[in-house]
């Protein structure tokens, strides 16, 4: 069984911090690139931010970075998305995908392996 899986989602004010983990199982991430998307109700799926495994390479949209960091921990097979002063704006359904290879300077646009979502919601 080869997948993904996010979690961390929750309900936070604004200006909190929440930590999305990204496990991959049944495969190891070294050689993988990992990219996190998001999806708000009546809007596309978006991708927000990805990292080359390998040689660490990190790439934010312009709507997040100073604010969000995508790392890899090759020990725990896991990629995390650090989210700090969190806005309304990025309330969604946050999504973490893989990809073999490394890729630069833009984000994969297509993945093979994609997890099931997991809920942010930034409210007062």
């Amino acid at each position: 069984q080869e997948q993904v899986a996010e979690s961390g989602g929750g309900s936070v004010q604004p200006g909190g911090s929440l930590r999305l983990p990204c496990t991959a199982s049944g495969f190891t991430l070294d050689d993988y690139a990992i990219g996190w998307f998001r999806q708000a109700p009546g809007k596309e799926r978006e991708s927000i931010s990805c990292i080359n495994i390998s040689d660490g390479t990190t790439i934010y949209k312009d709507s997040v970075k100073g604010r969000f960091t995508i790392s890899g921990d090759r020990a725990e097979n896991t990629v995390y998305l650090q989210m700090n002063n969190l806005k309304p704006e990025d309330t969604a359904v946050y999504f973490c995908a893989a990809i073999w290879g490394t890729y630069t300077p833009v984000c994969p646009r297509v993945y093979d392996y994609w997890g099931q979502g997991t809920q942010v919601t930034v409210s007062s």
